[in-house]
């Protein structure tokens, strides 16, 4: 039980007990012998003196009751804050977890197939997989979809953030340290009209892989796609914040 709730509880068991008080005085006034071997003028005096006091305590009870029940709201108002305040937090902690790539995202987007040129193709490049020995190119696909506007990217399902690495590494591409290979599927999650305008521009990076590499390109929008959170962990050693 938090603190809240426990003053609420006690605050609650104040209020009872002073309402106990104030029932039993009245209870105790209403059944007390009226004359108790007195004259009627005495005991007519006496009564108005006690209920004279009755009525004074009746005031100073009615007087604690309204100060409890006023610290009552206030606690309560005062967690109905806090729990906004939380709130509030959460919310802003989630929205930067999804900026830094830390959470599963999903929406509207495009998706990219790029497969090395057929069989039956011609090529004069280099020897193997001709994507792989120009992933130059998934960079600057990268770096248009941004520019576009993508929200989120990933390519083979690793998703791309600030502190991506891609690198060649024997017979393979190194993506977030993660090892793969042709065929690659990059994801974008956007504007689709927007982000498929931004790669079939005229001499734009589709048009460059198409034609100069032979490279086959397949773009398809999407109403929803899901993109994987980055998986890695990230340790700052000399990076600090500037307080």
């Amino acid at each position: 039980m938090n603190r809240f709730n426990l003053k609420t509880n006690i605050i609650i068991g104040l209020i009872s007990v002073v309402l106990g008080i104030f029932f039993s005085i009245q209870y105790k006034a209403v059944n007390n012998d009226y004359l108790e071997g007195l004259f009627p003028s005495q005991r007519a005096i006496q009564l108005e003196n006690e209920l004279s006091n009755t009525m004074a305590e009746k005031e100073n009870l009615q007087e604690q009751l309204e100060d409890y029940e006023a610290e009552l709201r206030n606690i309560k108002e005062s967690e109905s804050k806090e729990s906004a305040v939380i709130k509030s937090l959460n919310d802003e902690i989630l929205k930067f977890r999804v900026i830094a790539g830390f959470e599963d995202v999903e929406g509207e987007g495009v998706q990219v197939a790029i497969e090395d040129p057929s069989a039956e193709m011609d090529y004069s490049g280099e020897a193997g997989s001709v994507i792989m020995y120009n992933y130059d190119l998934i960079l600057s696909m990268i770096n248009i979809l941004n520019a576009a506007g993508a929200e989120a990217i990933s390519v083979n399902n690793q998703r791309i953030i600030a502190m991506t690495e891609i690198h060649l590494a024997g017979n393979n591409l190194n993506i977030n340290n993660v090892p793969t290979a042709p065929p690659f599927v990059v994801k974008a999650i956007g504007n689709s009209d927007t982000l498929e305008a931004a790669l079939n521009i005229r001499y734009g990076i589709v048009w460059e892989m198409r034609e100069n590499y032979k490279l086959q390109v397949g773009i398809k929008k999407f109403e929803n796609i899901m993109i994987e959170k980055y998986k890695d962990v990230i340790k700052f050693r000399y990076a600090e914040p500037v307080e």
